[in-house]
């Protein structure tokens, strides 16, 4: 008795393209069981009292690049999330930076260091359910939302699909799935490749970035062995590998001299990104009676090297640093539920995940005078290198009660334990409360306690006293380790269905913060490192409306929030002495604060023919004005349109082709995601300009 607030997107509103199996084929014995064993999967997560937004395939085809589309902006199409530049975490979920967590077929994947690429692939999502709101116990540690991931499993046909999509930017990007069933042997696989020069966002207003071509290549994997009718063996599988170059900006000035050497145009550096991250997951999933139960295994590394233009870097910045963070993941995850009774539902799971981060810094800089100017154009080579272990523990116990047929109960407790560059811990209570007003009337209410650890990966500790009298010394030499933020986070909803066309939900927040968690770009290196706020809150309100007829259909999602903050706590070498002394008394918006964000969309559906279209409204993320207080302006408000044509030839000799034609930002709208000012902002970010793209594709 979830409060679900999109199902009808995905089951009326968006019309369905031809499943990869037919119909009217018979379905052998183990797709049955493999049907049993993916509900009970689902089953091992409550979502009693929790808001929980749904896409499936079927959404995902209606935008303009259908799987294609990068999944961070299929996310945006969701109430409470608002887009930013890739290098400042791409989204923000109800104003938090990042703290996204993301499970795949039930397992929660070890986060990777954060870059410019996307590791999830569009298309091997089957469905996802976007959970956020006051968390049941079983979620943990990462908690602005969870991204619940059920990918494609193979089908009782072989079978597949092979396609292309070009366009604007130099876009080729190529993509295959494969999928069948051999006994009860099943199996699913994917991969594509990217090739364009729009990698990162443009630092100009112009429609073509300098110096901005990205190559990347993903690959998923899911095999499933089903040694009887109620176990299935799995084993998961990804990569990504990326590599980008970072835009320049022209007609800056060099501020330093370099011995021997003429600094180059700032048009022609060449500074460069690549990123590795790549996981493997052996599950073991049974049934036995009301019993439920998967233990998982995991392996997970990630990597992400900046190299820097090192004439370049020294003469404009001062700074040249050649930098390589990695972090490898291994763990075991353990979730199971019971049903007691008619009434009760038990569930229980442990998490286990030990982590170590390589950051190796070879620095290039200057030695200064006192006052800071170059004392000499001779530079000088400093390492900088570290490394941590650390471990995460969690255990959770939670009860679904359904007390009445309208009223039901999910509580619980979870501990989480940290010790890696702190080391802390947490008892966290929950309670979400779900209440059937009428048949088409839905409420829900929740409180939940949260602990969230700072990102290892990310939180690397540079020796500052290195850096002493050279253009490499911060302001501030202090920098106190990174804390794990404590929220007590307070929801309630409303859903109400007004006819068998039109449901329209409600949702409202209220998080209070200590050791506030944010991130920020500080460097050359595009790499994110953590802070803390000591105080903090966001609130916030979710409004989202779907209309559904036969052939067409629409959603609109409408945010209103906020988040504030005070005093810097932790790496305080990466601010200056005045902004740390003002923030120290004053509370200011966090830079990712947008006070409105609006999603929504329309198709119509007429044969094998449909043409689709959604709209993206921000109200604009933060700034700091010229001699104004902290983030205390905020950008232009910018509106983008984006439009699809789609055609599907089912009789052909090579299977069901489809065809699609998108126009992303149709009216050509100049925007900024970032300015380049603002806490812990790095360099300014437009959004796309007018693009068109095409794609083929067929499924055999």
């Amino acid at each position: 008795m979830q409060l679900r607030t999109l199902p009808l997107l995905l089951a009326t509103i968006f019309s369905a393209h031809q499943a990869f199996a037919d119909d009217n084929d018979v379905i052998p014995q183990v797709d049955v069981t493999a049907a049993h064993l993916k509900s009970a999967r689902i089953d091992l997560s409550p979502n009693v009292g929790t808001t929980i937004y749904s896409i499936d395939r079927h959404m995902v085809d209606q935008l303009g690049q259908g799987d294609n589309t990068p999944f961070n902006e299929v996310l945006l199409r969701l109430p409470g999330v608002s887009q930013d530049s890739k290098a400042s975490g791409s989204i923000h979920v109800r104003d938090d930076h990042a703290n996204v967590q993301y499970r795949v077929n039930g397992v929660q994947l070890p986060e990777s260091i954060s870059g410019f690429g996307q590791s999830i692939d569009t298309r091997f999502v089957e469905s996802t359910d976007f959970i956020t709101g006051a968390l049941p116990a079983q979620f943990g540690l990462r908690t602005a939302g969870i991204v619940d991931i059920q990918t494609k499993e193979g089908q009782p046909q072989s079978g597949g699909r092979v396609g292309v999509l070009v366009g604007s930017h130099d876009h080729v990007q190529p993509s295959a799935e494969f999928f069948g069933t051999q006994g009860a042997f099943n199996y699913y696989l994917s991969g594509s490749y990217l090739s364009n020069n729009l990698g990162i966002e443009n630092p100009l207003p112009t429609r073509n970035a300098l110096h901005d071509e990205t190559r990347q290549a993903k690959s998923f994997g899911t095999l499933s062995y089903f040694l009887d009718d109620n176990t299935r063996l799995g084993l998961m599988f990804g990569t990504y590998n990326g590599r980008f170059q970072i835009p320049n900006n022209p007609d800056q000035q060099p501020a330093f001299a370099v011995t021997g050497a003429t600094a180059p145009a700032s048009s022609q550096l060449d500074e460069r990104q690549r990123e590795v991250n790549r996981f493997l997951v052996l599950s073991l999933q049974k049934s036995v009676g009301d019993l439920n139960y998967q233990l998982s295994g995991f392996h997970q590394y990630s990597e992400l090297h900046y190299t820097p233009d090192q004439i370049g870097d020294l003469a404009y910045n001062g700074v040249a640093s050649d930098t390589l963070r990695s972090n490898t993941a291994n763990g075991v995850q353990f979730d199971a539920s019971y049903k007691l009774n008619s009434a009760h539902t038990l569930r229980t799971g442990l998490a286990y995940t030990r982590q170590t981060t390589h950051s190796d810094n070879t620095v290039g800089v200057f030695d200064v005078n006192d006052d800071g100017t170059q004392a000499s154009t001779d530079p000088r080579t400093i390492i900088d290198n570290s490394s941590k272990t650390g471990k995460l523990s969690s255990v959770y116990l939670q009860d679904e009660w359904h007390i009445s047929a309208p009223l039901t109960v999910n509580y619980g407790v979870r501990f989480d334990k940290v010790d890696a560059f702190v080391s802390e811990q947490q008892w966290s209570p929950r309670v979400n409360v779900a209440y059937q007003l009428d048949k088409g009337t839905a409420l829900h209410a929740g409180y939940s306690r949260y602990f969230t650890p700072p990102p290892q990966e990310l939180a690397a500790q540079s020796s500052i006293d290195k850096y002493a009298g050279t253009s490499n010394a911060p302001e501030v030499a202090v920098s106190d380790n990174v804390k794990s933020e404590r929220t007590n986070y307070y929801d309630i909803g409303l859903s109400h269905q007004f006819t068998s066309a039109l449901t329209v939900t409600a949702d409202a927040y209220y998080k209070k913060i200590r050791n506030m968690l944010d991130e920020g770009q500080f460097g050359q290196a595009l790499i994110l490192s953590p802070f803390n706020y000591d105080r903090g809150y966001a609130k916030g309100l979710e409004l989202s409306a779907i209309y559904s007829q036969k052939n067409w259909g629409g959603f609109l999602n409408v945010t209103t929030q906020k988040a504030e903050a005070t005093n810097i706590t932790s790496g305080q070498s990466l601010f200056g002495p005045d902004e740390l002394a003002y923030i120290a008394n004053h509370y200011i918006h966090v830079d990712h604060d947008q006070t409105v964000t609006v999603s929504g969309g329309a198709h119509y559906h007429w044969g094998d023919s449909q043409i689709s279209g959604d709209v993206l409204y921000g109200s604009g993320l933060r700034l700091t004005p010229d001699g104004g207080a902290p983030n205390s302006g905020h950008l232009p408000h910018y509106t983008t349109v984006n439009l699809a044509l789609t055609h599907t030839w089912k009789a052909t000799p090579v299977g069901a082709v489809e065809g699609r034609l998108a126009l992303v930002n149709a009216f050509d709208k100049v925007y900024l995601l970032r300015d380049g000012s603002g806490v812990g902002v790095g360099a300014p970010q437009y959004g796309e300009r007018r693009s068109v793209y095409a794609g083929i594709s067929t499924s055999f």
